[in-house]
This record gives C-alpha cells, structure tokens and sequence, in this order.
C-alpha cells in the first residue's frame, strides 16, 4: 500500500520559474490528498502524470495566496471534466467563505464542496479504516493548520503453519487479526506473538507551513517518518522571519531534532536567495537528514514491520 509524497510547488509567495507556491500531494490509504493548493497546482498535476479528479480531499493551511491561489483554477477544471462526486474541504473557518464565493463569481460548480474546520473540542479532521488526520495550530499572522496524517494499525497476519496446527476456525482468525490470543480445546492459552507476524509499523507524515519556530509543535509531530517544515529564510535574516511569523532553515532543523524525526523535507523558500542548497547545508548543521526539496521530488514511505520474523 501506497504512502507518497509529491511535491507539487515549492516556493513561497512568489514563484520562480522552477518553483511554483506551495502544494504537496500525499496518496496513503488508498486516497489522494491535496495539502494546500498554489498557483499552478492544477498544472503541475498534469505535468507530473497525476490524475486531478483522483483527488477528493484538499486541505489549506491558511488563506495566504500563495496557498490558495489555485484553488478556484482547480475547482472549475474538476467541474469541466464532469465531477459529480463530493469534494472534501478542510482548513481555518474563513475557507468556507472563501470557497462559497466561487459560485458568486463563476457559477454553480456540478459537485459538492463539503467543508470542514478543526474545532477547540477535536482536532481530528479525518478518520477511516486506515488513516487520521489530525489538524495542528501554527503561529502565524492569520489562523494558520498544519496537518497530521498516520495510518492506523492494520490487522495482524495470522501465520498459515499455525492456522492448521491449532485448527483456527474463522472467529477465532478475526480475534488473533485483532490481537488476541488463542484458547485451545483444552484450555491452554497460546500468546498472539506466536500465532502472527510482527506487526506493521504505522506510517506518519506531517506538513508544517507557514510558522514561527515553535518548540511546542515538536510534541505534536513527535517521532514521525516525514516531517515538513517551512524555511523561508535562512538564518542571516531571522529578524525578518519573527516579523513575518515564518521560520529559518536552522529552525527547522532545531524542530525536527527536538521532535525525534526520522527525516526532515524543507521548502516554502523565499526567492530572494538564489542558492537554494543553501537551506540545507544550514539544516544539516542541526540536523543530518534534511532534504531541500524541489518541484517534482517524490518521497515514498516503505511499508516495514516492526521487527523481524
């Protein structure tokens, strides 16, 4: 099963000719989930080889142009390609002002936009059978997410030696997949470990875009497999990042070590630097496993149990 990432756009406010604003597609539990939605989204889906109408939900972190802009773009395109299904919105409270002014300006769109904010009382914006999708506050000038995704437990391969050797029936698999142990005839317990393989480990991506450096998010994206963080600036301008609530690439590093990641993307850079590589040699000062990214990068989480046989 599938757990990617795509980097769509990799500016921040204003693009360069190899860098569209910010955007990130991640496929995992079977679904495609557009993470805020630049300018140009919708065209480097297309250059990229991606299917637009596979996505059904589209998360914003903020209403910032560069996050919003290709919104309305994506939204028209999706109704002239016929879609009929719903799309799932999330994002601050005013998304849902801001999407209901599409119809004002350009007409009805044929699908439902259904939205949905965080609240104080759930931070949890999604939920299926296999993933969560949990909603962070970020400081920033206006209300401001990031966003949380991890697979949920999948259920325990039961080991086929063992199936006929204690003659499992199938109730008694369902309870062993769920990790039960199992009661013989004669009353002896045998322990779930030796019925079933290791368990999967739980995949988890976290988007972390546009914040001040904030240690307290660092509880929040604790030990994740992928961490994105803004890096606006470099840490040579950090008085312009407190002013403008964004943070340094050293910053993010900082983040990601206090949070126990085990890799760090960085990118929303400004266009004011002209090296990017720059972001990550100062990164990797702080923390080793950085990566800048690019338009166009794919980030794959493979699918490992936690222990072996």
């Amino acid at each position: 099963m599938s757990f990617e990432l795509t980097i769509l756009g990799s500016s921040a406010a204003l693009p360069t000719s190899k860098r569209f604003p910010t955007a990130h597609l991640l496929h995992a539990g079977e679904r495609f989930f557009l993470i805020d939605c630049g300018e140009g989204t919708q065209i480097r889906l297309r250059q990229y080889g991606l299917n637009p109408s596979r996505i059904h939900h589209i998360l914003i972190s903020h209403l910032h142009g560069d996050h919003v802009f290709g919104l309305f773009g994506l939204l028209s395109t999706l109704g002239m390609m016929g879609r009929k299904v719903p799309l799932h919105l999330y994002g601050p409270q005013s998304l849902e002002a801001f999407s209901d002014s599409y119809s004002k300006f350009f007409g009805s769109l044929p699908f439902d936009l259904e939205f949905k904010s965080p609240s104080e009382d759930d931070d949890f914006i999604f939920e299926n059978d296999k993933l969560t999708i949990e909603a962070i506050p970020l400081k920033h000038r206006i209300p401001a997410y990031g966003y949380l995704f991890r697979e949920k437990m999948k259920p325990l391969n039961v080991r086929k030696e063992q199936i006929e050797a204690m003659g499992l029936g199938r109730a008694d698999l369902v309870k062993v997949k769920r990790g039960d142990d199992f009661v013989d005839d004669s009353g002896e317990r045998i322990p779930n470990s030796q019925l079933t393989l290791p368990p999967f480990h739980r995949r988890s991506y976290a988007y972390l875009s546009d914040t001040q450096f904030d240690p307290e998010l660092a509880k929040k994206v604790k030990g994740v497999d992928l961490l994105f963080h803004e890096a606006t600036f470099l840490e040579r301008d950090k008085k312009l990042a407190d002013q403008t609530q964004h943070s340094t690439a050293a910053e993010a590093a900082t983040l990601a070590k206090l949070a126990g990641v085990k890799k760090l993307l960085i990118g929303h850079f400004s266009s004011r630097y002209k090296e990017p590589l720059l972001f990550e040699t100062e990164a990797r000062e702080f923390f080793e496993d950085t990566t800048g990214v690019n338009d166009g990068d794919i980030y794959s989480i493979p699918l490992e149990r936690l222990s072996g046989e």
